[in-house]
């Protein structure tokens, strides 16, 4: 069955961002000259996944006002001839068709996905996290989908990362697809686990291939690390039995990715992105060669 629906869970407090999010959704944090959450519905279209779903909360209503069109803003452009920021405005309200659900309670990533099942039905889906920006240079999600397509069942990508760092990640024990460079059969799955505990070094990051049948695993699935219903743990139950809804697969991606859900990534994302733009690069790096060279102390 083709993948034609994305689901993203945006109904998170953004508490490590505080007092910025105290009013602001973390969702809607510029990089750049735009909110972050539009880097992810554009990497869904970008993948032939129009149909969005987006699971909010009650603070939640910039975001879905950014979807929106903005009549008088685009008028007012319109009517000074500004072709240009035109264009960017009404770009986001062209992206995709976006719906919205409320997660009532804050239950966890499992829970948040399992809120998308009235609006999924019984179709193959994407998830993807806010706080992860993958680079469309590096289509991890189409990947992805290719390999849902090809194989059924479930898709997870993973990354390699330091094993002091795996806690802060689902893990992954995995075992190599002969002549799938990049692809692993998932056998387990650990929801951040200590370095002691991990069974790799191979974390998950926020981009997921559903099958449908994860609803019904979730349904039982009950809460977890943090008392929070995890995702993780479901797809541990899947993999161990495929008749549950297929087989696990894993993508290794070693692409860009920026993680905008930790404040010193985010500002060097920030830096990455505005360093290799055209309009903005040359005089950012000159000032930063000199701010450097200078110690930090221009």
């Amino acid at each position: 069955m083709p993948i034609r629906k994305a689901v993203i869970p945006a109904a998170g407090l953004g508490t490590r961002f505080l007092p910025a999010t105290k009013a602001t959704p973390k969702e809607m944090l510029p990089v750049i000259d735009k909110p972050a959450i539009q880097y992810v519905v554009e990497e869904a279209a970008s993948a032939g996944l129009d149909d969005v779903l987006m699971i909010t909360g009650r603070n939640k209503r910039p975001v879905e006002d950014h979807f929106d069109r903005a009549y008088e803003l685009e008028n007012a452009l319109a009517a000074k001839g500004d072709t240009a920021r035109l264009e960017a405005v009404r770009a986001s309200s062209e992206l995709a068709t976006v719906h919205y659900v409320r997660q009532g309670d804050p239950k966890g990533l499992g829970h948040a996905i399992l809120c998308a099942a009235p609006h999924v039905g019984d179709e193959p889906f994407a998830v993807l996290l806010g706080d992860d920006l993958i680079d469309p240079r590096d289509p991890l999600l189409t990947r992805m989908i290719e390999v849902q397509q090809q194989y059924g069942g479930s898709v997870v990508a993973l990354i390699a990362v330091d094993p002091e760092q795996i806690h802060l990640y689902g893990c992954a024990a995995v075992t190599p697809v002969d002549g799938e460079g990049d692809l692993l059969r998932i056998t387990d799955l650990v929801e951040k686990p200590d370095r002691s505990a991990a069974p790799s070094n191979l974390a998950v990051i926020g981009r997921y291939v559903l099958d449908p049948a994860v609803f019904a695993v979730l349904r039982e699935t009950p809460p977890g690390r943090g008392g929070e219903i995890q995702v993780t743990d479901a797809l541990r139950t899947m993999a161990a039995d495929p008749e549950i809804g297929g087989p696990v697969h894993g993508v290794l991606f070693s692409g860009r990715r920026y993680d905008t859900g930790d404040r010193a990534d985010y500002l060097r994302t920030i830096v990455r992105l505005a360093c290799e733009r055209d309009d903005l690069g040359p005089g950012l790096r000159e000032w930063l060669e000199t701010y450097v060279a200078k110690g930090f102390t221009e």
